[in-house]
């Protein structure tokens, strides 16, 4: 449902709320004044921006999580989870801060820093006042759906079999996504198309299907720990469109998969992907393949694009929880012009928590730009200024648009050695 239904079905009590944070001028005994001034402010393409513009990097990183399902109604339960992702230690940045980030990082610390001073001075007239409790993380949960509600963004359900269930407004998801995107916009940086670029569309489907006529053809022994020995792993590794080098055994690799732990990125990727699909089998210590495997190792059956960009998202998104909303950011930023990837950086990091031995950096470079370049969602080129710019393929724009996986639908083993 849009804003103009939710709003016709909420309280007097509700309305007045929503209208007080709009600064509408209008009755508040008057249901219908009421839903007409909050209509008319949230129309108003400055009011949303503003609203952007103050938000916390918390409140972004929530609201981000809502704006690209299609799904009609969460439980307190879902959003609970979801505030709470969110609301972790905002990231530090190595290279600047979207503005809007740095904006609301900053407000905490001065806030915090007048309160100590005033409480010191305070101390040598009278006794300073008992320090209030600091909120829990249930409180900051429960404060951003309350907030979120208080702004039109999040309404209760209208029938009995709905109360319990809370809604976005489909209009409102739409509006906020253009102010969002307006502001990122500001500091995105274009450059003109590069003279060479690289473009792995059709490679990973390719690779599979080299990794499965690999497991026809030889004997393919597995290790007591359900690992490739390292000569099968490097011979197939030789055979891919894309080399990688086999993880060396200082690395410290967990949680992007069920074998990522000894394999490469892309490769686990691709491993994970067959293992999962049912066209590997570890059987008896040894790989073989499914008769869906054979079928497609043979050439009557192909590997759908769209299915392992899927599965990537199902994969990475307990480490990486809001992956949807950066591969979609990437898309929308990117889909008609060359980005430099540092400005990307810069816009879309307050998105992005650091994982483990994973900083924000990381992440979004290695487990997200990197990943949309292997899956062929991206070009990767070089500005004449020897910077790194991305642009969106026909491809990427078309499988990003119309793939979503929801929140809580993500693979059990993703955690790997935790």
């Amino acid at each position: 449902m849009n804003l103009a239904d939710m709003l016709s079905y909420a309280d007097i009590a509700q309305l007045s709320g929503i209208a007080e944070v709009y600064q509408c001028e209008c009755s508040s005994h008057s249901k219908n004044e009421l839903i007409q001034s909050i209509l008319s402010a949230v129309q108003r393409r400055d009011v949303l921006a503003r609203r952007v513009e103050e938000m916390s990097i918390g409140d972004l990183r929530f609201l981000n999580s809502l704006l690209f399902e299609k799904r009609e109604a969460y439980s307190l339960e879902d959003l609970t989870a979801r505030a709470a992702l969110a609301a972790d230690a905002a990231p530090s940045h190595a290279g600047g801060q979207q503005p809007t980030a740095q904006t609301a990082m900053a407000k905490p610390s001065a806030a915090g820093e007048n309160g100590s001073s005033k409480k010191a001075s305070a101390g040598t007239r009278k006794k300073a006042k008992k320090p209030e409790e600091p909120k829990s993380p249930a409180d900051e949960r429960r404060s951003a759906i309350a907030r979120f509600k208080r702004y039109g963004w999040l309404f209760g359900g209208i029938t009995q079999q709905t109360r319990y269930l809370y809604h976005v407004p489909e209009d409102v998801k739409k509006k906020l996504c253009g102010a969002i995107e307006d502001q990122f916009r500001l500091t995105v940086e274009l450059r003109d198309e590069p003279q060479a670029y690289r473009d792995e569309r059709g490679m990973m489907a390719g690779d599979l299907v080299r990794m499965l006529k690999y497991v026809r053809d030889y004997d393919t022994p597995l290790t007591t720990e359900g690992y490739l020995y390292k000569r099968q792993l490097q011979q197939l590794l030789d055979t891919f469109s894309v080399m990688e080098q086999a993880p060396a055994k200082t690395a410290f690799r967990f949680g992007y998969g069920r074998r990522f732990k000894e394999y490469p990125e892309r490769f686990s990727l691709l491993y994970d992907y067959a293992y999962y699909s049912g066209l590997l089998l570890e059987e008896e210590s040894e790989l073989r393949l499914s008769e869906r495997g054979r079928e497609m190792a043979d050439g009557s059956a192909a590997c759908d694009p769209a299915d392992l960009y899927r599965f990537w998202l199902r994969l990475y998104k307990l480490p990486v929880p809001n992956l949807q909303a950066l591969a979609q950011w990437v898309m929308r930023l990117s889909r008609h012009s060359w980005v430099t990837v540092s400005s990307l950086e810069t816009t879309l990091l307050p998105l992005v928590k650091p994982y483990y031995y994973d900083s924000e950096k990381s992440v979004f470079e290695q487990r997200t730009l990197a990943m949309m370049l292997h899956l062929g969602l991206l070009r990767l080129g070089e500005s004449a200024m020897g910077e790194a710019v991305v642009t969106m393929t026909p491809q990427g724009v078309v499988l990003v648009a119309g793939s979503e996986v929801g929140f809580e639908d993500a693979l059990p083993w993703s955690y790997g050695a935790i």
